[in-house]
C-alpha cells in the first residue's frame, strides 16, 4: 500500500467513525496495570490489587543497542504468582538506558535474517515467562521508518504467537498516526495501544499530564481510524515535579499530597483539566494524577465506545482509584 492510497483510505475510515461514535458507553470496563519491575511499590500494588485487573504487564524485555537482541534488564519478581495466572504480559520495548532507539528498529526491520533471530529470542523469553501477552513499544520512529516497523512487529507477532501468545497490542504515541498508523499495525496485532499521557513531560514547561481536551481529541482520531473495540487507552497514574534548579522528577500522588503538607504549599484542582497542582514560593511546581481525574478521563473514553484502560504506572497511584475500578467491598471477589 503506497503512501496516496494510506491517506486516502486513512480518511474514509475517519468519515465513517466520526460519524458511528456511540453516544452511551456499552458494556462494563476492564482495567490493565503496567508495572515498574525496578520499584517495590509497583509490585505492592499488584499485591493488593491484582484481583481487579484484567491484565498486568509484569516482564520487561528490552533491546541490546549494540546487539539488537533482547535483554531483561529487570527481573520480574511477581509474575510467577500462580494467582496472576493467565493475566501477565510482557513489555517488549526499545526504550533503553535513558531513550528510545528507533534506530534498532529500523537496523532490524531492514535486516530479514536478524530481524528473524531478535523475534525468536524475544518468543523465548516471553515462553520462559509464561507470558500470555505482549505489548511491544517502539517510540521515536518516523514514517520514513513505517515499512521497518511493520515488519519488525510482524515477525514478532508472529513468533511470539507461535509460542502461546494470545494477546498482541502495540503502543502507539497519542496523535502521530503518520508514523504509526493504526490500521496497518493492526494487520499483525490484536490491539493498540494510545498512550495518553506526557502532554506535558519532564523537558516541557509545566503543566496537566493528561487532560481530558487532549485525550479526547487523540482517542478520538485512533476511534476515527479503527474503532473502539481494538484499542487500550493508556492513562497516567504518575506526576511531575519541576524544579529550578535540578532535573523534573516522576512523582507518585503520595509523594505530592507529602511534599505539600511539609511545605505548607496548596494543592490544588486545575478544573480546565481535571489535575491537581501545586506551585512553591521556592521555585517548584507539580502535577499529579488522581482518582478524579482518573475518572474524568474514563468517562470521556467510554463515551467515544473506548472500555479497555491501561494505567502506567502501579505503585503511584492515588489509593482512591481502586474503589472507583473495583467497588466490591473486601472480601467480594
Amino acid at each position: 500500500m503506497n503512501a496516496a492510497t494510506l491517506k486516502r483510505s486513512a480518511a474514509l475510515v475517519l468519515l465513517a467513525a466520526c460519524a458511528h461514535f456511540p453516544s452511551q458507553p456499552q458494556g462494563s470496563a476492564d482495567y490493565w496495570g503496567l508495572t515498574g519491575p525496578w520499584d517495590r511499590r509497583s509490585d505492592r500494588s499488584v499485591e493488593e490489587h491484582g484481583s481487579s485487573l484484567a491484565r498486568i504487564v509484569t516482564g520487561w524485555i528490552a533491546l541490546d543497542t549494540t546487539s539488537f537482541l533482547p535483554i531483561e534488564p529487570y527481573g520480574d519478581s511477581i509474575g510467577k504468582d500462580p494467582a496472576l495466572s493467565e493475566r501477565t504480559m510482557a513489555l517488549i520495548t526499545s526504550y533503553h538506558g535513558s531513550r528510545f532507539h528507533p534506530e534498532i528498529i529500523r537496523g532490524l526491520g531492514g535486516d530479514a535474517q536478524a530481524m528473524g533471530l531478535t523475534a525468536g529470542a524475544i518468543a523465548a523469553l516471553v515462553d520462559s515467562g509464561r507470558y500470555r501477552g505482549v505489548v511491544m513499544d517502539f517510540e521515536g520512529m518516523t514514517p520514513a521508518d513505517l515499512d521497518q516497523l511493520v515488519a519488525f512487529t510482524r515477525a514478532v507477532a508472529d513468533s511470539v504467537h507461535a509460542h502461546g501468545v494470545t494477546m498482541v497490542v502495540i503502543a502507539v504515541p497519542a496523535g502521530d498516526t503518520a508514523a504509526y498508523p493504526a490500521a496497518l499495525l493492526l494487520q499483525s496485532a490484536d490491539l493498540i495501544m494510545p498512550v495518553l499521557y506526557d502532554q506535558h513531560w519532564s523537558d516541557s514547561p509545566p503543566g496537566p499530564i493528561a487532560s481530558p481536551e487532549w485525550v479526547t481529541r487523540n482517542l478520538g482520531t485512533r476511534v476515527a481510524e479503527v474503532g473502539a473495540a481494538r484499542i487500550v487507552a493508556a492513562f497516567p497514574l504518575y506526576g511531575y515535579r519541576w524544579r529550578k534548579a535540578a532535573a523534573t522528577e516522576v512523582i507518585s500522588f503520595d509523594d505530592a499530597r507529602r511534599l505539600t503538607t511539609m511545605t505548607n504549599t496548596a494543592l490544588i484542582r486545575d478544573n480546565a483539566s481535571a489535575t491537581v497542582h501545586a506551585r512553591s514560593p521556592e521555585g517548584w511546581e507539580l502535577w499529579v494524577s488522581d482518582r478524579v481525574q482518573l475518572e474524568t478521563l474514563v468517562r470521556g473514553a467510554r463515551q467515544l465506545g473506548v472500555r479497555t484502560f491501561a494505567l502506567w504506572r502501579l505503585g503511584l497511584e492515588d489509593q482512591a482509584i481502586w474503589s472507583f475500578i473495583d467497588p466490591q467491598p473486601a472480601g467480594g471477589h
